[in-house]
């Protein structure tokens, strides 16, 4: 498989060099950990050179004998080498019973600079501060950005791969296959595979198939607002027996596997978080076209999907705007940077432009506001809200 350099991840992992804490590397299954933490090996093999690397992977049988955390502890110990610095790279750590046991074992010991990836199937999103005693640095990996898809196949018309990124997506993986109905099987795979076997695995989940009405319900609702009661509510009325608190438990499961992101809704006016009704986005949109289908094709919901993750990408918390019972599809929020996005497919329309522009217009600090769309032609502005193609904004 073709190899591009993920520099925007890479950096993140040069600069903590050397630090103490424990280096996680998280993201939903397929999105290039494994591949990261092998370019960041050779990073150091040519950058640092002499000192010493001891590097397991888990999904390679010569590693079998160290699936128990005291033969990974002492393992790891033995090929310390004392004068040098010592790098620990894990991958798939989760594989190894209590593993935590043992990287908490080597962080004490100051020994070892460490870095490990693991699959989701160990909540590792919730549970870093209670697993590692120590302090830990989480290097958050997504499916490939636009740019690193153009990058990917060397594309330099953006309008036109933009086009095709929309039905290919992030999942690198499904880039191997020749026509469209092969890669969305191979997305659905990645999918199911996280749903059935590590969730449903992890948590003994008894009913798979109120897990997958629930993912369903999910997808069809990209970019709406949902609650664990109005999903209860929709599924009780096709005779589905189910409590919200589980509901809550399962959608809860799914964003700690990082199938979903979460983005909560904040009063722009008051000020505040809101607590009821949230919206929820695939961490690919190319997920909800391998498991629904492509006939009922929303692309403006895709892709405010395909803004949410790129923004999430870029290290900014993501928030829905709620201003006078309007709202703003994204406030995005970065130390004392903030922006308000809106998304749209198609502007072109005056009613359509005037519905994404007003919320904007309603807003009444100097914090940038622009508006993100298939315009295909030069960012411009209308009454300081920048208008912006989202090839063009993907790409900057």
């Amino acid at each position: 498989m073709k190899l591009i350099e993920r520099k925007q991840y890479l950096d993140k992992m040069i600069n903590v060099i050397g630090t103490p804490d424990i280096k996680v590397i998280t993201g939903v299954r397929r999105s290039g950990k494994s591949k990261l933490l092998e370019a960041f090996k050779e990073y150091i093999e040519e950058n640092y050179p002499g000192n010493s690397i001891i590097h397991i992977n888990f999904n390679l049988p010569e590693y079998e004998h160290l699936l128990e955390y005291h033969a990974l502890y002492d393992y790891i110990n033995s090929q310390y080498v004392k004068g040098k610095e010592n790098f620990v790279f894990i991958d798939e750590v989760q594989m190894c019973s209590d593993f935590e046991k043992a990287i908490n074992g080597l962080y004490a010991s100051e020994k070892y600079d460490i870095y490990i990836t693991g699959s989701n199937a160990f909540h590792l999103r919730s549970d870093l501060a209670t697993l590692f005693t120590g302090r830990t640095f989480e290097i958050k990996v997504y499916p490939f950005s636009f740019s690193e898809y153009m990058q990917y196949f060397g594309y330099t018309d953006k309008y036109a791969a933009f086009d095709k990124y929309i039905l290919e997506g992030g999942i690198s993986g499904s880039y191997l296959y020749k026509n469209q109905e092969a890669k969305y099987d191979y997305i659905a795979e990645v999918f199911e595979t996280l749903i059935v076997r590590d969730i449903r695995r992890k948590y003994k989940i008894r009913n798979p198939q109120l897990m997958n009405r629930i993912v369903d319900f999910l997808m069809d609702n990209i970019s709406n607002l949902c609650s664990a009661s109005n999903i209860t509510n929709t599924l009780s009325s096709i005779n589905e027996k189910i409590h919200h608190t589980t509901v809550e438990s399962y959608i809860r499961y799914l964003c700690d596997a990082f199938a979903f992101y979460r983005i909560r809704r904040y009063d722009i006016k008051g000020k505040k978080y809101l607590s009821a009704n949230d919206k929820y986005y695939l961490s690919d949109h190319t997920f909800r076209y391998a498991k629904l289908g492509t006939k009922n094709m929303n692309y403006g919901r895709v892709l405010e999907n395909i803004v949410a993750i790129e923004l999430l990408r870029r290290g900014y918390e993501v928030y829905v705007g709620v201003l006078y019972k309007k709202e703003v599809d994204f406030v995005a929020v970065k130390r004392n940077e903030k922006i308000y996005i809106q998304v749209s497919d198609n502007i072109s329309d005056e009613k359509t432009f005037e519905r994404e522009v007003s919320p904007l217009l309603k807003i009444n600090d100097a914090y940038p506001k622009m508006i993100i769309a298939r315009t295909r032609h030069d960012e411009y502005q209308y009454e300081g809200i920048r208008i912006i193609d989202i090839a063009d904004w993907l790409t900057k």
